[in-house]
């Protein structure tokens, strides 16, 4: 089968490799689409350096890229319940760049309302908002929320995920996205070019910060007493910390002051995979797509990626 490998760093490469085999519990899903996430780019160019303690310090220690899929299941290994082929499934696994994947326990039904490239720009994105937002952010309904980069994969199912729980979402993009941010849900659209959320006298629950380019004297600036800020992202580009350097720093600054700001990874797992679908069949999440390409432009789609100022999700066809 074909698959896209990262054997050294800033080289993506698509070469013929052994199809895998599901083992006991695993099922065997033939790829028709993946995406890219913020976790590809940091596994291609390895950074922040920090990272290539665990991920490989002169180069990885595994060559599987991406981690989104959907597809068929194609066998099932024994003992995995729920699954039989020809199902139509989602989720995250690595080693999604490539025409079959081995998935393990953060497999779902893929949406019956989304195509297979639609399916696979929602798993690690939409896990990251929904995780942020419901478990780390406690959001309720009549909460008023704040999603500080709307734009790109998880700032786009933030949004609508906010919205989904009841809150009064308030977001902040570039020019370009804000009409997108309000046709996905958003209550009011803070335009970081013209105006300054932190100056607006609002005052909100959650901080739902995806941009990471805020200090936290204007984040506590909008903070209700008790809100609480949930730490996404920062600045990728840093070679040595990467957004690490801004997280320590918010939450340095938030534990002296006796306030709440959470940093969080993703933990992708089925069950909220199958949260996700849930909200996509009811017509209250979509995944919005920017451009498509097919696997043998992978390398192609990361350069895009690396180039930044995504609009939303860049899924590859396999």
């Amino acid at each position: 089968m074909r698959a896209g490998l990262v054997a050294r760093y800033g080289s993506l490469v698509v070469e013929d490799v052994e199809k895998p085999e599901p083992a006991e519990g695993d099922v065997l899903v033939r790829v028709h689409a993946s995406s890219l996430n913020a976790a590809d780019w940091y596994g291609f160019t390895g950074r922040p350096y920090v990272g290539r303690l665990l991920m490989g310090i002169r180069k990885p220690k595994s060559s599987e890229a991406g981690s989104d899929f959907a597809g068929v299941v194609e066998t099932v290994g024994a003992g995995a319940e729920g699954f039989a082929p020809g199902d139509e499934v989602y989720g995250c696994q690595s080693g999604a760049f490539a025409e079959y994947v081995v998935a393990h326990k953060a497999v779902a039904r893929k949406p019956r309302n989304l195509s297979f490239e639609e399916a696979a720009a929602v798993p690690l994105a939409g896990l990251t908002a929904l995780q942020g937002l419901r478990d780390h952010g406690a959001v309720k309904p009549g909460q008023r929320v704040l999603v500080n980069g709307a734009s790109g994969g998880v700032g786009t199912f933030a949004v609508q995920i906010a919205k989904a729980l009841g809150a009064e979402v308030h977001a902040v993009c570039s020019a370009r996205n804000v009409e997108q941010a309000r046709e996905l849900g958003a209550d009011r659209v803070f335009d970081y070019t013209r105006e300054d959320f932190a100056r607006s006298g609002v005052r909100y629950d959650v901080l739902f910060d995806n941009a990471g380019n805020r200090s936290w004297l204007s984040m506590r600036r909008v903070l209700a007493p008790n809100g609480v800020v949930v730490l996404v992202g920062g600045p990728r580009r840093k070679r040595f910390l990467g957004p690490l350097g801004h997280v320590f720093r918010i939450m340095l600054a938030a534990k002296l002051e006796r306030r709440t700001a959470r940093f969080f990874v993703a933990k992708p797992n089925g069950d909220d995979l199958a949260v996700l679908g849930e909200l996509v069949e009811a017509k209250r999440l979509r995944p919005v797509v920017e451009q498509r390409y097919e696997l043998g432009q992978i390398a192609e789609a990361m350069r895009e990626m690396t180039a930044g100022h995504l609009r939303a999700k860049i899924v590859v066809t396999v």
